[in-house]
């Protein structure tokens, strides 16, 4: 079963969590250096420091979504838990790129901030093709 559709949707949302923070920024400073997610490894502040551990959490779990296609519920489950990790990850980078300060650390905000908006997205959509498969089981069990 992992020719299935919720396969492709998850392996997107993985790649989009793992992959695509290497080559977008999530913001520029005003000096116009670009910070990637990476790079908040080096920060003094604990909450950025969380943000590539968020990103590498959401992604695997969506990895280990893709693989337990035989227990549906846990399937959706695990998804679900994807989708609140990157809501999670979400308000921390709309936290930081509206500082309250003004412009002290974010100038200019990069594409990166979209990256956990699409990865739900994806998820959300392998969630509604777990939840059409576990009902088109449900339906065959009742006719035997």
């Amino acid at each position: 079963m992992i020719q299935r559709i919720q396969t492709i949707y998850l392996l997107l949302a993985t790649l989009a969590s793992s992959g695509l923070i290497f080559f977008f920024d999530l913001w520029k400073d005003v000096e116009s250096n670009s910070f990637f997610a990476m790079d908040s490894f080096v920060s003094d502040n604990l909450l950025i420091q969380i943000i590539p551990v968020l990103f590498f959490l959401s992604a695997l779990l969506t990895f280990v979504a893709i693989f337990i296609f035989k227990n549906r519920k846990l399937q959706f489950v695990i998804g679900r838990l994807s989708i609140l990790i990157n809501f999670i990850l979400l308000g921390i980078l709309i936290y930081f790129s509206q500082n309250l300060s003004g412009e002290t650390i974010v100038s200019e905000k990069g594409i990166g901030l979209v990256i956990p908006i699409l990865s739900i997205a994806l998820v959300v959509l392998a969630n509604k093709a777990i939840k059409k498969d576990e009902e088109l089981v449900k339906s065959v069990d009742r006719l035997r």
